[in-house]
């Protein structure tokens, strides 16, 4: 069976302010940090139930950016099976394929990505 690998990447991004006057981050932590490949920032690697049986890896969390942005690495297990159908009403995402190929479908248009393809789905 051939791995699937992508890049979740789900920004959740709140109308913002004139920069001018947007607030300072105080909270965040100013330091970087690095997640190892093959590794997951929180929880180590979770192990998806349902429809599929995909490993995901946390590797930015919404805890680091004050829910701003969330970064994920999903290695897709279960061939021809992948994320059901669903609805975002706050949050956008942003998938990069790095091996194999998936579907997605934004309201009726469809799209098949292959590795190297992206692809933006608005909230």
């Amino acid at each position: 069976m051939k791995r699937r690998h992508f890049i979740r990447a789900t920004l959740a991004v709140a109308p913002l302010p004139a920069i001018d006057h947007a607030p300072p981050y105080t909270d965040r932590d100013s330091k970087g940090f690095v997640i190892k490949a093959g590794e997951g920032r929180y929880h180590g690697h979770i192990q998806l139930k349902g429809v599929n049986s995909n490993i995901q890896d946390v590797k930015v969390s919404g805890k680091d950016t004050n829910g701003d942005l969330a970064i994920f690495e999903q290695t897709g297990l279960s061939p021809k099976r992948g994320t059901p159908l669903h609805v975002h009403p706050s949050q956008d995402e942003v998938f990069h394929i790095l091996e194999g190929e998936y579907h997605f479908q934004v309201g009726q248009d469809k799209h098949q990505l292959k590795a190297g393809d992206t692809i933006f789905l608005p909230r």
